[in-house]
C-alpha cells in the first residue's frame, strides 16, 4: 500500500480577512503558524517520513511546508515549487471581502463563483496590477498560461498536467511524497484521484492545515483517505 499525504496551508491573512485571495502571495496568519507547526506534530506523532515534497510558488504554501518539515526534522528532502499547484486564480474578486461581494452580487452568485466547477469569476484586464504577468515569479509562462481568472476545471486541467508530468512517477516509485498547496488546487487533484463530479466537488471542504492521507494501490487507485489530526 501506498501512502501520499496532501496538507492544505495554514490559515492565512486573507482566510482570516475573509478576501478572496487566489495567487495573491499573502502569508500565514498567526493561526495559520500554529496549524501549520501542529501539522508537523501530527505527522511526526503517527509516523510520517517523506522523501520529496511538492508545493505551489506561493508563500502561505511554501511557509506551511517549511514548519512542517522542521518539526520532522527533515528539512534537507527535495522539494519542488510548480505554479501548476497555485490556488484557483480568481480574477477580479482577488483582494474583495466576501461578505461585501455577497452583499452586491448575490449569495447565490458568490457560492456558484466559490465552488462551481465551472463558472468563473470576473475576468482581470492584463493592465491590471493583479495580473500575474507583472509578477516576476512568474516570467518563464507564455500568456496563455498566465490565467486573468480560472473556474475550477481550470485549476483542475494544470494540476492533474503536473501530477501525471511529475508527482505521479515518485508516488509509483513507492516514496513518500508530501503535497503541500491550497484548497482549490488539492479540490482539483481529489477530484481526479476519486473521480468526483461537478456536483460532488461542490460540496468538498478541505480544512487549513490538516494533513490528509491517501492510501493507494499500487496502480494508485485509492483504498481511503482521511485526516492525520
Amino acid at each position: 500500500m501506498i501512502k501520499l499525504v496532501l496538507v492544505r496551508h495554514g490559515q492565512s491573512i486573507w482566510n482570516l480577512e475573509n478576501k478572496f485571495t487566489g495567487w495573491t502571495d499573502v502569508g500565514l496568519s498567526e493561526q495559520g503558524v500554529k496549524e501549520a507547526i501542529d501539522a508537523g506534530k501530527a505527522l511526526k506523532e503517527k509516523g510520517f517520513t517523506f522523501d520529496v515534497a511538492y508545493t505551489s510558488v506561493l508563500k502561505r504554501a511554501n511557509d506551511t511546508l517549511q514548519y512542517i518539515l522542521k518539526e520532522l526534522k527533515e528539512e534537507g528532502i527535495p522539494i519542488h515549487y510548480s505554479w501548476r499547484l497555485n490556488e484557483r486564480h480568481y480574477g477580479a474578486l482577488q483582494g474583495l471581502n466576501k461578505d461585501e461581494t455577497r452583499q452586491k452580487y448575490g449569495d447565490e452568485q458568490v457560492r456558484l463563483w466559490r465552488r462551481s466547477a465551472t463558472v468563473r469569476p470576473p475576468a482581470l484586464t492584463k493592465d491590471d496590477a493583479r495580473y500575474p504577468g507583472n509578477d516576476p515569479k512568474y516570467k518563464d509562462l507564455s500568456e496563455e498560461e498566465l490565467p486573468v481568472t480560472e473556474n475550477l476545471l481550470d485549476t483542475v486541467k494544470r494540476v492533474v498536467a503536473y501530477w501525471n508530468s511529475d508527482i505521479k512517477k515518485e508516488v509509483e516509485m513507492k516514496k513518500k511524497v508530501i503535497v503541500v498547496a491550497h484548497g482549490n488546487s488539492l479540490r482539483g487533484l481529489m477530484k481526479y484521484l476519486d473521480h468526483l463530479s461537478d456536483d460532488e466537488v461542490m460540496n468538498l471542504e478541505i480544512e487549513t492545515g490538516n494533513p490528509i492521507c491517501y492510501e493507494l494501490n499500487d496502480d494508485l487507485t485509492p483504498i481511503r483517505h482521511y485526516y492525520v489530526k
